[in-house]
């Protein structure tokens, strides 16, 4: 009788609770100051979900600028930095932003331009990012193999009056 009891709690556990759990899983990538010789000190992490809205990205982030920040998936699963124009460029290893449809368009999270455009990040007086933004279009999946990369400046989304929304350098990244 015991026995039946058991099989009957585990057909519970694998119908209703495992499949939640496996859809519900995150993962967690550290973040990284970027720096002319290579990477920098970590400060902090994201956690990546997939919902049926989108990916939810949640930093949990400290010692960075306050005020808004450009947010983007990154080609490359690399965070180095690396030459331009005969001068060291920290980040620069990471790549251009995620385009797998080769759209050469800045668009925003919104539209219908570069998937690795996300909503800006938000920084606090203290330094801290802690506030979740929503990416419509992505999924875990799109941007595993990828980086994450936090720009010095803001975003407007645009490719005027400065390439790639104004965001310049790049401040933070991590492989994801």
């Amino acid at each position: 009788m015991w026995q039946r009891s058991i099989l009957i709690a585990m057909a519970i556990i694998g119908l209703f609770i495992l499949p939640n759990f496996a859809l519900s899983t995150s993962l967690t990538v550290a973040i990284n100051l970027t720096d002319a010789d290579g990477i920098g000190e970590q400060v902090g992490y994201i956690t990546l979900e997939d919902t049926k809205y989108g990916l939810l990205i949640t930093p949990n982030l400290s010692q960075l600028n306050p005020g808004i920040h450009g947010f983007h998936i990154h080609e490359n699963p690399n965070c180095g930095s690396a030459k331009k124009e005969s001068q060291i460029v920290p980040g620069l290893a990471a790549g251009g932003h995620y385009d797998p449809t080769k759209s050469k368009s800045h668009q925003g999270p919104y539209q219908d331009g570069h998937l690795g455009d996300l909503p800006p990040l938000f920084v606090t007086q203290d330094g801290t990012a802690t506030t979740p933004v929503l990416a419509p279009r992505l999924r875990k999946t799109d941007v595993m193999g990828h980086s994450v990369v936090v720009h010095l400046l803001g975003d407007n989304f645009s490719d005027y009056p400065k390439p790639l929304g104004g965001g310049g350098a790049r401040l933070a990244c991590g492989v994801i």
